[in-house]
């Protein structure tokens, strides 16, 4: 059940326990800061009486009544005694600024445990500790140590970094950036981003999340809270820590290609939150947001009087993954009479350089209405016959048509009429044409994002009491759990588990003229790799070549008959349980070369019908699925609804830890899983 955050986030009184008349001291900052808020304010201090023309008692008891907020940031035992004495008061909120807690070592964990009882105790939400504090521009409140906290806004911002957060708040209002809401999260004892998502998502002053994470202590729950803000409000995340150096040790090859920073990928994407690569960008990515609509589509339209700009807004939009593609013949013939006759009509839009006001008028609007163009930028480079303001105003007016439009005006200072213009319409504006690009690309990739969540999800559970006979006393499954995949929906070749050679060449006269013998061992990673895999023996040579396979593997369990498939195209799946997030599928070339590449792609398990095959057709050597060379492409509906059984596989057996699938053979009229191994917990846990 989500925490009701609605008192924290719109306080209608505050309390600073620690408060100072000292400039020197952070009491004396923050308390300074505070006193602006138009609602009661109280200092909590026994050396004052009234501090800054605002009471001040000794103690939180001595308070007159329950503030909606209280400001803790007096020394770590003390603040402890102030968070107690907020629960005798019946205050519910409290944000923590005092440091000195898990973050300084042992002593400070036991604080920090000290202060999560005390929250349970009294059933507080706790903001910290070692909180940078927040800001909440609509009711007033600058509840931190930047001394002119924040513009109003759409943006709900909330950061695990107090240090980066200080610096967001500086940068953001010298750039003119808003925010609904900014929170320092601090150490994330009791309250973190799962609590305060869903309460921005209530807060209808917010139009859109931005984050700023290093880490998220429960995964799923993100993931859960996340989807649900993303149905109606795009998130934003920054999330630092993209190195493979944590990636953990594992014996399969899923688990070597997966990493934490792989997981977060995968998670991000199953929420339909954005993730981008710098607080830049973050922040023109939301602001983008909650301007501009979201497109039909992913094809640009660019508008421009300088070439140069034009060439690279075209190269950032393929980089981009978003298309440029020609004008209708019908838009040329009508922009046609009202440029010169030297400008390019094709896309992007060349009008050159003496493009006059009423030039660029004619232009967007053709370029805005022609049916093949989803979004549009128009860039301008400065020019005696064109002002910047005349442009925004024209910009301006095209907004109301409803297509997406975003600007690219290429000098160091628009101004300031050109800057209000832009502002007040809604117009994303930017100096390089590649950031505007990028900001229109996540447009377009919230709406698909969006649209994907509103999929009908997977198929239910297959039931435990089938799944038992294979996994009961196992700690890990070969090749003769084949049929494991078979309850999912994932075709398997004929054969199997012959313990002696005579029956493995029972086995091989049942399944035709040459047959495939695979040696199941305990220990043994890559059967191929160690000479236990013997492909197209003839049936009348299975014993012979099973008793080979015995002798070279002692305490082999015995062998695996197979019939032999025809060649297809090598595809690797496989999952892993990742500590955070729990299961993820994993689609990549298959055969030998799944680890010498490293052509995979993750998604967090189970997937969807259309999640696994965009996962599919994410990985580089989707070419040769698809039929790269004048092959036939391979069965990609069937491709996808193995990979779908993969991942329902991995999510509904809690026990397994990674599993590869490798290779599946994909042929043009279907795909078969040819190999299979997985590795179990050895006691069961509940599921993720």
């Amino acid at each position: 059940m989500a925490r009701d955050l609605s008192a924290f986030l719109h306080p209608r009184s505050v309390a600073v326990v620690g408060a100072s008349a000292s400039p020197q001291k952070i009491g004396g900052v923050l308390f300074a800061n505070v006193v602006s808020f138009p609602g009661p304010v109280y200092g909590v201090n026994p050396g004052y009486r009234e501090l800054l023309g605002r009471p001040c008692v000794p103690t939180v008891d001595d308070l007159p009544h329950p503030v909606d907020l209280a400001l803790i940031l007096v020394p770590p035992a003390a603040a402890l005694e102030a968070l107690r004495a907020c629960g005798r008061k019946g205050i519910r909120n409290a944000a923590v600024l005092t440091a000195g807690f898990k973050e300084v070592g042992e002593e400070g964990v036991e604080r920090e445990r000290e202060l999560v009882r005390i929250a349970q105790e009294y059933d507080l939400n706790v903001l910290g500790p070692n909180a940078f504090g927040v800001v909440l521009p609509r009711v007033g409140l600058n509840a931190t140590f930047a001394p002119r906290g924040a513009r109003p806004g759409k943006i709900g911002f909330l950061s695990q970094s107090g240090a980066l957060g200080s610096a967001v708040l500086g940068w953001a209002w010298t750039k003119g950036v808003g925010f609904s809401a900014f929170v320092s999260l601090g150490n994330k004892a009791v309250l973190d981003e799962v609590d305060f998502l869903p309460a921005l998502d209530e807060d209808p002053e917010t139009g859109a999340v931005a984050l700023y994470l290093e880490g998220v202590e429960d995964g799923r729950e993100f993931v859960r809270a996340a989807m649900e803000v993303t149905r109606k409000k795009p998130v934003v995340v920054l999330k630092a820590g993209r190195s493979e150096a944590g990636a953990r040790a594992a014996s399969s090859h899923t688990g070597a290609l997966a990493g934490s920073d792989r997981a977060y990928d995968a998670a991000f994407r199953k929420a339909g939150v954005l993730r981008v690569g710098t607080v830049e960008e973050l922040f023109e990515v939301a602001q983008a947001l909650v301007q501009a609509p979201l497109p039909r589509g992913r094809r640009l339209g660019i508008v421009t009087n300088a070439g140069g700009p034009g060439i690279l807004a075209a190269d950032a939009a393929a980089e981009a993954g978003l298309e440029v593609p020609p004008l209708s013949p019908a838009t040329v013939e009508a922009l046609a009479p009202h440029v010169s006759p030297a400008a390019s009509l094709r896309n992007p839009v060349d009008l050159l350089a003496d493009a006059t006001a009423g030039t660029f008028r004619v232009a967007v609007d053709r370029v805005l209405a022609d049916p093949g163009v989803d979004m549009a930028l128009v860039l301008t480079a400065p020019h005696p016959i064109l002002t910047f303001a005349e442009l925004a105003r024209i910009l301006a007016e095209a907004r109301g048509k409803g297509t997406p439009l975003a600007a690219s005006f290429m000098a160091g200072e628009l101004g300031e009429e050109a800057e209000g213009i832009l502002g007040e319409a809604g117009i994303p504006a930017y100096f390089e044409p590649a950031r505007a690009v990028r900001a229109l690309a996540a447009l377009a990739r919230y709406r698909e994002l969006r649209e994907r969540l509103s999929e009908t999800q997977v198929p239910s559970p297959v039931p435990r009491s089938a799944l038992e006979p294979f996994l009961r006393g196992r700690e890990k499954l070969e090749v003769e759990a084949l049929p494991l995949l078979a309850l999912y929906g994932v075709p398997v070749p004929r054969g199997g588990m012959a313990s002696t050679p005579e029956e493995a060449g029972e086995l091989a006269r049942s399944l035709g003229e040459r047959v495939v013998l695979k040696v199941v061992a305990s220990g043994l990673v890559h059967k191929s790799d160690a000479g236990g895999v013997r492909i197209g023996v003839p049936s009348r040579e299975v014993p012979a070549a099973a008793c080979e396979l015995l002798r070279a593997f002692p305490g082999a369990q015995g062998v695996y008959v197979q019939e032999l498939l025809p060649p297809g195209v090598e595809v690797a799946l496989g999952a892993v349980r990742d500590p955070t997030f729990g299961p993820l599928v994993m689609v990549g070339l298959g055969g030998v070369f799944v680890e010498v590449l490293g052509d995979v792609a993750f998604a967090l398990a189970p997937v969807s019908s259309s999640e696994a095959e965009e996962l599919v057709r994410s990985i580089r050597g989707f070419p040769l699925l698809a039929g790269a060379r004048g092959r036939p492409p391979v069965d990609l509906p069937a491709l996808a609804r193995a990979v779908q059984g993969v991942s329902r596989l991995a999510a509904d057996v809690p026990e397994i830890e990674e599993l590869d699938v490798n290779p599946i053979l994909c042929y043009p009229d279907g795909v078969v899983a040819a190999d299979f191994r997985a590795r179990l917990r050895a006691s069961p846990r509940p599921p993720s």
